[in-house]
Parts: structure tokens; C-alpha cells; sequence
């Protein structure tokens, strides 16, 4: 293994991309970097640990939310510039609670050889939601369930176990971080950044919802009576 190892080609910032397959549906679930500590991580442990480009940090994945990604088997291409994670995942691999993240189809239900030219991503009003993202927009109440779970049942070396014991203060300087790196992916003009960073966001201010036990429900009817 170390031979093979020393094959391994990172590219010029010292990254690899890695993809991420279920060892068992052979479903693939999702694209990451990995640099060197990544992998040694990786391999060390046995979770999924990437290499975050806008954070400039590693990151194991699942750590916030128990979606972790065991890894069986690591794979290495033809070129050796690209990595294969065949996993176990213990949960959805997307932020948005799909189990994959390519979930969107580019073509829906057509292959590019039916139709030549027409490979834009289906058009239709931003205001009209589909059934899909109305199912998703109700993943909120899943994990904010998630959370209070994990309050009642703390489960040891989760970080959100660690943030309820830390407490408030330690809640709200995340949520000013995570605020920052929002203001910055949006001073950045990046989409990327911008989707993660809010997702950071959310993730805490939940947190902090769960901690003074305020409804998510409240929060709702709140934003509707703005509506009027």
C-alpha cells in the first residue's frame, strides 16, 4: 500500500479529488478534495475526512451531523490524480438530506444522444416549488428533531453534543463565525461558498433554537406574518 501511496499525484495546492461510493448500492454520492493530512486521517480512522477549499481546513464528514462515511476500501485510477472511497455511509451524504448529491438529472429521463443540443437543466418559474423541494424544505424539522435528540441522548464525540454543553456563548461566537463566512462568500461573489457557508448557519442557529427549546414551528409563523 505505501508504494502505491507514493503514486498518488496531488495536484499544484496539494489536493486530490475524491470520489465517494456506497460499497454496497454502488451508488455515487458525492465529490470532495482530500490533501495528504486528509488521507493519512482517512486512513487512520476509517471516517471520510476531505480538505475544505473555502475553509481551508480539514473537515470529517458527518462530524456535525453523524453522517459519517466509514470507509472500506480506497482506490486509486489509471492516472493516479484521482481518488474512489467505497463507503458505508451511516446517513445522507447531502446537506440536503438526499441520500446522494447528484440527485439532480440534467436531462430528466432522456440520455444526451436523444437529444442532441439540449443540455440545459430544465427551465421553470423560481416561485412555483416543485413536490421535491417542498419535501426538502420539511428536512428542517428532521434535523432540528436530530438535535433535540441529541440534547435529550448525548452521544459521545459529537459536536453537537459539544456545542449544548459549551453553551451559549459558545453557540452564538459559531453563529457569528458562521455569519462572517457568509458575508465573505458573498463578498466573494461565490455560489459554492456561499450555499456551505448558510448551511454552516442554519445548522447553529437550530442549535441554539434546541437550546432555549424554542418550536421551529414559531419561527415560521413568524416569517408569515411579514408575509402580510
Amino acid at each position: 500500500m505505501k508504494e502505491l501511496l507514493e503514486k498518488i499525484k496531488f495536484n499544484q495546492d496539494g489536493l486530490i479529488p475524491a470520489i465517494v461510493q456506497d460499497i454496497d448500492s454502488n451508488e455515487v454520492l458525492m465529490l470532495a478534495y482530500m490533501n495528504k493530512e486528509a488521507l493519512q486521517k482517512t486512513l487512520e480512522t476509517g471516517k471520510a475526512t476531505f480538505w475544505s477549499r473555502s475553509r481551508q481546513e480539514l473537515w470529517v464528514k458527518g462530524e456535525s451531523s453523524g453522517n459519517y462515511q466509514l470507509v472500506r476500501e480506497i482506490k486509486l485510477d489509471c492516472d493516479n490524480d484521482t481518488l474512489l472511497l467505497l463507503v458505508k455511509p451511516a446517513g445522507p451524504a447531502c446537506h440536503t438530506g438526499e441520500k446522494t448529491c447528484f440527485y439532480r438529472d440534467v436531462i430528466p429521463g432522456t440520455s444526451m444522444a436523444d437529444k442532441p443540443g439540449d443540455i440545459g437543466l430544465e427551465e421553470r418559474k423560481e416561485d412555483s416549488p416543485t413536490e421535491e423541494e417542498l419535501r426538502k424544505a420539511g428536512f428542517l424539522y428532521s434535523l432540528y428533531n436530530l438535535l433535540a435528540s441529541r440534547k435529550e441522548n448525548p452521544v459521545e464525540g459529537s459536536y453537537t453534543n459539544y456545542l449544548f454543553e459549551e453553551g451559549v456563548d459558545k453557540i452564538c461566537k459559531k453563529i457569528g463565525e458562521e455569519a462572517a463566512e457568509v458575508i465573505i462568500g458573498a463578498k466573494n461573489a461565490s455560489r459554492e461558498e456561499m450555499v456551505y457557508e448558510i448551511g454552516d448557519l442554519i445548522y447553529h442557529l437550530l442549535v441554539l433554537l434546541n437550546l432555549y427549546e424554542i418550536p421551529l414551528k414559531d419561527i415560521f409563523t413568524e416569517l408569515e406574518k411579514r408575509n402580510k
